[in-house]
């Protein structure tokens, strides 16, 4: 991998001496250095120097400094987002975290040893120059290798520090498939509490990190043996050990955690996948009766109420909310080929939204996966896909077209009668032969030829239209049963 040009030209210029400031040293450090060392293009580059933010400016006069962290932001020009903007900042010491997430007081380092001690695991403290030459003070280089999650330092003074790196230590494990070293974890455990401390904004954050990784399901895991799931999602430890009936294999808590690993399988969105860790959270609460015969009744209405208010706690945004709690709540649709009507359909489509219905049916694949079945999408499900598309279509009839009967009434002096109806159902012939067709003027000008036809041809070539239309259907039909391969 190759340092990009933009940020080789920051380190370059703060090395560099002229006229009103001399050289500095500079470094590209943290996470960055990390990704580029497993071979991972960044998604944004930092930069660490003994330039203090009033001398990082005057090298970069295109830049802002906003913050009390030291950290300038330069603008670089580059087209490339994660380019565009790359932050600068001094070396620092930080003091005491009062407040478990913010330090009392930052000060200058003179030495990049000094700022690399502060920084949170080893993985992320090491720093590299233009020539991609590592300092790795901390065995980072070595963690990277053997997959581990270890703290610079003390794990308690780092969790001490700000409580947030525990989370991150979780979200770093599953993102990356490395381990948390041993007495990370156990200092994670024992510190679990601070991270009541933290605002749910950062918590949220964090966890929609984890959530969205391809093992998603060992981060939830983690996060409850570590003891920092219930200061997230709660209600998910009440979950734990609560037997199941005879239609699935896992407790409800296993159970939840296998719908979110298919769903990380499968690559689905955050909404499917929240939703799928949530769909039956509200199962203990309404348990009722033990073994294979224990029944849930209304689950799926009270999980909805939860999943808001578990939602809203963790501040996501109010149509997230009403997304997967729309989600839970339709989950347990009822569903088999022969007995569900079209009707019903519609107005399941109707309660959950047609925008909604793609990721209702995949919170129901990871359903049936998380409750044992090898076979995410059955016949009956494949049906109803069917189904939703086909009731979800306009139907094809005259009220496509760009004129109307008081339009053709207008126009022709004509009263209501079976007239105006055949003319439509002729314009409308016309118009799915070619839909360019479907103008106003042209459906205009050929309702006044239509109207001299005498009754006869006007009821045979409405007649004729009627028939095209009804293969037209028929054909559509045909075609969307072949996409979801049902009969």
């Amino acid at each position: 991998m190759t340092i990009p040009k933009e940020v080789k030209n920051i380190l370059t210029k703060l090395e560099r001496p002229a006229s009103g400031y001399p050289g500095f040293e500079a470094y590209i450090v943290g996470g960055c250095v990390r990704d580029f060392l497993l071979g991972i293009d960044p998604k944004d580059w930092d930069v660490t120097t003994n330039a203090k933010p009033e001398e990082i400016q005057k090298v970069f006069p295109d830049s802002f400094y906003e913050n009390n962290f030291l950290t300038v932001t330069a603008r670089t020009g580059s087209k490339k987002p994660e380019l565009a903007e790359v932050e600068i900042t001094t070396y620092r010491f930080e003091a005491k975290y009062s407040d478990k997430r913010h330090p009392d007081e930052v000060k200058y380092a003179k030495k990049l040893e000094d700022d690399l001690a502060r920084r949170d695991f080893t993985i992320n403290a090491m720093a590299m120059d233009e020539d991609k030459k590592v300092i790795d003070l901390f065995d980072g280089k070595k963690d990277l290798k053997n997959k581990i999650i270890r703290t610079v330092g003390n794990a308690e003074e780092r969790f001490n520090e700000d409580a947030l790196r525990m989370l991150r230590a979780i979200r770093l494990a599953v993102t990356l498939n490395f381990k948390i070293e041993e007495k990370t974890a156990k200092a994670i455990k024992k510190n679990s509490i601070w991270l009541e401390a933290i605002s749910k904004e950062r918590i949220r954050d964090e966890f929609i990190k984890i959530i969205m990784a391809d093992n998603a399901a060992d981060g939830i895991e983690l996060l409850r043996e570590l003891g920092l799931l219930k200061y997230i999602v709660p209600e998910l430890l009440d979950n734990f050990g609560v037997a199941q009936n005879k239609h699935h294999i896992y407790d409800c808590y296993q159970h939840a955690v296998k719908s979110l690993e298919y769903t990380a399988k499968k690559k689905f969105d955050l909404h499917v996948r929240l939703a799928a860790l949530l769909h039956d959270i509200a199962k203990p609460k309404v348990k009722s009766g033990q073994g294979e015969n224990a029944t849930f009744y209304n689950h799926e209405m009270i999980g909805a109420k939860m999943t808001f208010q578990i939602l809203n706690n963790l501040k996501f945004s109010k149509k997230e909310v009403e997304k997967i709690t729309k989600l839970v709540r339709y989950h347990l649709f009822y569903y088999n080929v022969d007995e569900v009507k079209e009707a019903s359909v519609r107005r399941l489509v109707k309660n959950v939204g047609p925008e909604n219905m793609e990721e209702l049916l995949q919170v129901r694949q990871a359903d049936r996966i998380g409750s044992g079945v090898p076979k995410a999408e059955p016949y009956k499900l494949r049906h109803l896909k069917y189904l939703v598309e086909k009731v979800s279509k306009d139907p094809i009839s005259v009220k496509m077209l760009k004129i109307n009967g008081n339009d053709l009434m207008g126009l022709l002096g004509e009263k209501p009668g079976p007239k105006i109806g055949q003319i439509l159902d002729i314009l409308l012939g016309y118009v799915l032969d070619d839909p360019k067709k479907n103008t106003k003027d042209f459906l205009q000008k050929e309702a006044q030829k239509l109207s001299k036809l005498s009754e006869k041809e006007l009821k045979n070539l409405a007649e004729k239209s009627k028939e095209e239309k009804s293969e037209v259907v028929s054909k559509e039909d045909k075609m969307t049963k072949a996409k979801y391969w049902v009969i």
